[in-house]
């Protein structure tokens, strides 16, 4: 693992990936990074016009890469099973669920969802678990989710899953990412119970310079704190392109374990891939299976694991 970077990507031929919110940061760089090694990728995205735009950058950076764009809103369930049954891969080695939105002003999904949970994982348990018959039987598949070191901000509620109570908004992104490696600690297990070889892991890119960081201010108005924000993506924050490093090493490193947790080397904050540390709540059995018990209660969407 030390210094490992995409040159040390295993080749991919014969690979089919899927990444959510690909068509830009580090997403688009985790794409562009399997295509140049061999995968055929689709890049499931919200917007049809950014979707469309990264196919065409990276076949330009990636010449005869094996690439495609496909609609998924994570905040509709209805495109969640649109893309499901009408344009997901009949097979699928890898499915990276990456797309997400951070610290955004209170608001809801098109099924009623706060907006962080919803899209961070609600959108992503549902995706799954549709796409679950296409990869559990593919040698050597993958379910890598992207959560953040800021999983530290709050463990779930799980009696206030939608913030309603109270809706603080970084809070709110706290309890999302948690909700992301409760997920994924739940999914490895349940796929050990079913003796599955399937591999679900996570995976975090300290603090990389996305549109992340802006988009919350942006949608506010709050122009100060936008440029803020994006002055500090220049001077402090390390590239996409670094930061998605720990994604691609958990997508496709030899010897990733299930239920692992990668992220920037140097305090999680920034450098090679490496083992991260998390917070033990996101290794409790009880609240991952209770997590589940109303993913699947809110998403209509039961896995039969386990």
């Amino acid at each position: 693992m030390p210094g490992w970077n995409a040159s040390d990507i295993p080749d991919q031929s014969g690979r089919t990936a899927v990444v959510t919110g690909a068509n830009s940061g580090i997403g688009y760089v985790t794409a562009r990074e399997l295509a140049r090694r061999g995968a055929r990728v689709v890049l499931a995205c919200r917007s049809e016009s950014r979707g469309t735009e990264a196919v065409s950058r990276l076949t330009a950076e990636v010449p005869g890469a094996e690439v495609e764009f496909a609609p998924l809103d994570l905040g509709d369930l209805k495109s969640v099973r649109e893309f499901a049954g009408s344009h997901a891969p009949a097979r699928i080695d890898l499915l990276i669920n990456n797309a997400g939105v951070m610290a955004l002003p209170y608001a809801r999904t098109a099924d009623g969802f706060e907006t962080q949970f919803g899209v961070n994982h609600l959108g992503h348990f549902a995706l799954t678990g549709l796409l679950l018959p296409r990869i559990e039987n593919v040698d050597g598949a993958r379910v890598v989710t992207v959560s953040s070191g800021l999983h530290v901000l709050a463990n779930i509620d799980i009696g206030d899953l939608n913030s309603e109570r109270r809706y603080r908004r970084w809070v709110a992104y706290g309890r999302s990412k948690t909700a992301n490696l409760l997920f994924t600690h739940e999914l490895a297990r349940r796929l050990a119970a079913a003796g599955s070889g399937v591999v679900a892991a996570a995976a975090h890119p300290g603090y990389a310079s996305t549109n992340l960081q802006t988009a919350g201010p942006r949608m506010e108005g709050r122009r100060g704190i936008e440029r803020a924000a994006g002055l500090a993506n220049r001077i402090v924050a390390q590239s996409a392109q670094a930061g998605a490093l720990p994604t691609l090493y958990a997508a496709t490193a030899p010897g990733v374990r299930p239920d692992s947790f990668t992220g920037p080397r140097l305090q999680g904050w920034r450098g090679a891939p490496a083992k991260s540390w998390r917070a033990p709540w996101t290794r409790n059995d009880i609240a991952g299976e209770r997590l589940w018990v109303a993913s699947e209660q809110l998403t209509g969407v039961a896995y039969g694991l386990g």
